[in-house]
């Protein structure tokens, strides 16, 4: 019987069989064996990459080309914070307008996904940003740009502040102005009467006389009306919030003093 096989093998049979063999194994590596860092970009689907198919913290920065994270690119719902290293997502990883509402599971923004001024205006979709959006303290004076800052904190340093003030009353009365933001540190207070200026307050200014001016590190209040024979008036109690005016005159008369101030932040 085995003589009988061995008539009919042939140089054909041997090489088909060895072909087919060959045919069918090098396509079961080419399956289950992929080069190292042959999937990229053009090789996924839209949609493809969804939260179950990332491991915890697998992308980081490092693993983001600039700009690569685009709508189409994420299922819906599909970054959670685990799937985000701390600091990851910085302002040159997010294509404009790819931050939208839909991509974006409520609380998954927390402070420490984001790097400090991640977040511009550009990056954000229209209305993308809602109250269920944002995990509790998440914003943080670092997370707001510069121009919010003192809504929040501290005048910055060169900003100015400025107010009117109106004193008046029988002999001594004292009043306060409280600064609308707080400055870091006091001001150096100067007193002046009606045209005068110096080197550190330089008058007033704008087209109707109204915007009294101050260099860094100063309080300049300007009288511009009394009332009254010659009433007396002093700055008091000058403090990194505010600050206290007396007016002082005679016991038969009522004085009245009014004028502008202004604060720059040291």
């Amino acid at each position: 019987m085995i003589d009988s096989i061995r008539k009919r093998i042939t140089y054909a049979n041997v090489v088909a069989t060895l072909a087919l063999f060959l045919a069918l194994g090098g396509a079961a590596v080419a399956a289950t064996h992929l080069p190292r860092n042959s999937v990229g970009p053009n090789q996924l689907k839209r949609g493809a990459v969804t939260a179950a198919k990332i491991r915890k913290q697998a992308v980081t920065s490092g693993k983001l080309a600039p700009k690569s994270v685009v709508n189409g690119k994420l299922a819906p719902n599909s970054v959670t914070p685990g799937n985000i290293g701390n600091g990851a997502v910085t302002t040159a990883k997010l294509a404009d307008g790819s931050v939208i509402a839909r991509s974006i599971k409520n609380s998954v923004v927390t402070t420490n996904k984001l790097n400090s001024g991640a977040v511009t205006t550009a990056k954000l979709g229209d209305e993308s940003v809602s109250g269920a959006k944002l995990a509790n303290g998440s914003v943080t004076l670092a997370k707001l740009s510069e121009d919010v800052t003192p809504l929040v904190g501290t005048l910055k340093s060169g900003q100015t502040l400025r107010g009117v003030f109106d004193v008046g009353g029988i002999e001594v009365v004292r009043g306060a102005v409280s600064f609308q933001f707080p400055l870091l540190n006091p001001a150096t207070a100067t007193l002046l009467k009606p045209g005068e200026t110096t080197a550190n307050c330089g008058g007033l200014g704008g087209g109707n006389e109204q915007t009294p001016q101050a260099t860094a590190g100063n309080l300049c209040v300007y009288v511009t009306e009394t009332v009254g024979s010659s009433p007396g008036m002093a700055i008091e109690h000058n403090t990194r919030l505010g600050f206290g005016l007396k007016t002082s005159g005679s016991a038969a008369e009522d004085v009245a003093i009014s004028g502008l101030w202004a604060v720059t932040a040291p």
